[in-house]
């Protein structure tokens, strides 16, 4: 049953291939500014998670929907706004998402209970969306089209810059203040991204299909179900509870592409998906992020459960990958405007590959060198893929179907990231302390697969 829709008036004027230097300084100041409040708003809650759990008097199991709400709003409406961007404007739905992520951070720093909270912690997911599901195409619209690997190789660095500090940052703040500060320390960054932003972004070309609401919340409902269902399995819930959501998930999904088989532009892009190289792209970030989250969330309880490393040993440890990644993001963006990214994907996962493994045989009583050095190679692969497949996602998709590439860009790191927890946990449950070893060896299972896929690009591509 296809969607009704109408036609609008195109936008006048040829695109403009990027922004004049001047103005596109500024243009990436903003954006880069509302996607570092959003990045660290998704890892520095973390941290404050205990101080919350005391000062509103909840348990630590209720707290922690304190984290599930933001990812869930933020996972689940990213394809519905990059889709509404590709028909109002990229830039109004960045605005927009900024300005509501701004305000949710006020209503956070303000929260008086946990109900309250999450609320906030809801509405500050829906506008960390709206930035995170434009965020790649407003930066294919700025930067021209001889330098895109270079903007996204930025784009990378800004990501893993603040996964790298965000623990830092809200140890330091909740060192001199109390929790709501790590949410108020948005509101002056957000005003001026804002104001930056208004005047510097550039208009996007719009489409002449109307919004599909009811599409939009059958592909909420179905991301939102999917992220619950893995989240669900990874922690040993009821089997059944388990295939109800993925079986919803699944039937969400099905009758949304049913609805939009003859739609001009699909909100679950299965248009895009007809690409072999979109295709191939998309599940090579799957994989390359499945294999992050089993890192992150496995080498932690390693460290401090089997090598007995206390926090601050650990912070330390966990540091080299993401700074080797913000050193090598920029270095594969300049290399993918020349090289194929098939070829420099391939390699990067190949190396990543490698460093998953030397850390599953790290010897019983590894030194610090000895850790160490397997992070940074881990970092290096994973910096070196990153670029030049964003760059090759979104040069798949032609100009029109942007907001909708650039939802996949990040719903596609955040399945991921979810995947890998969710085996993560799978992998303790099964193999108690030996966990971790079995699920950095996953990991690198998924890596090699990602590297495959990755060269398979190259024949496609022909």
């Amino acid at each position: 049953m296809p969607t009704d829709v109408t036609t609008a008036k195109p936008p006048s004027g040829p695109v403009m291939d990027g922004l004049p230097w001047e103005r596109r300084r500024w243009a990436i100041a903003a954006i880069f500014t509302a996607l570092t409040m959003a990045s660290l708003d998704t890892a520095i809650a973390n941290i404050a998670l205990p101080a919350i759990a005391v000062d509103l008097h909840v348990s630590p199991a209720d707290v922690i929907w304190v984290v599930n709400v933001y990812q869930i709003a933020l996972v689940a409406t990213l394809l519905p706004l990059g889709a509404l961007g590709e028909i109002v404007g990229h830039e109004r739905i960045y605005l927009g998402g900024l300005l509501l992520f701004t305000l949710a951070s006020l209503g956070c720093a303000m929260a008086w209970s946990l109900d309250s909270l999450l609320v906030a912690r809801t509405l500050q997911g829906l506008g960390a969306s709206g930035i995170m599901s434009v965020n790649t195409a407003l930066v294919r619209f700025v930067y021209p089209s001889r330098m895109l690997g270079r903007g996204f190789g930025h784009n990378a660095l800004v990501v893993a810059t603040a996964f790298t500090l965000g623990p830092t940052i809200a140890s330091g703040i909740l060192a001199v203040g109390h929790w709501p500060w790590l949410f108020a320390i948005n509101l002056p960054f957000g005003v001026i991204a804002m104001l930056i932003g208004w005047k510097t972004l550039p208009p996007t070309p719009r489409a002449v299909h109307a919004f599909d609401f009811f599409g939009a919340m059958l592909a909420a409902g179905c991301l939102g179900l999917f992220v619950i269902g893995i989240g669900s399995a990874g922690h040993n819930a009821p089997p059944p509870l388990v295939a109800a959501e993925v079986v919803g998930a699944l039937l969400l999904g099905w009758i949304l592409t049913r609805r939009h088989a003859d739609h001009p532009a699909p909100m679950l892009p299965i248009d895009l998906f007809r690409r072999p190289v979109f295709a191939l792209s998309t599940a090579t970030a799957v994989c390359s992020f499945a294999v992050q989250g089993l890192a992150f969330v496995s080498l932690p309880f390693y460290f401090e459960d089997v090598l007995l490393r206390s926090q601050v040993e650990t912070g330390f440890f966990m540091t080299p990958w993401p700074l080797v990644v913000a050193i090598m993001a920029p270095i594969g963006g300049r290399l993918s405007d020349r090289y194929p990214a098939g070829i420099l994907g391939g390699l990067g996962l190949a190396l990543l590959a490698i460093g998953m493994a030397l850390l599953a045989m790290l010897p019983a009583s590894p030194g610090v060198a000895n850790i160490v050095w397997r992070m940074m190679i881990c970092g290096m692969g994973f910096g070196f893929f990153q670029t030049p497949n964003m760059r090759s996602l979104m040069s798949s998709a032609p100009p029109g179907r942007s907001g909708s590439a650039s939802g996949i860009v990040a719903t596609a790191r955040l399945t991921g990231q979810t995947i890998g927890a969710a085996l993560a946990a799978l992998c303790f449950s099964l193999a108690g302390h030996q966990g971790a070893a079995l699920a950095l060896a996953l990991g690198a299972g998924f890596a090699v697969v990602g590297s495959v896929m990755s060269f398979l690009r190259l024949a496609v591509s022909r």
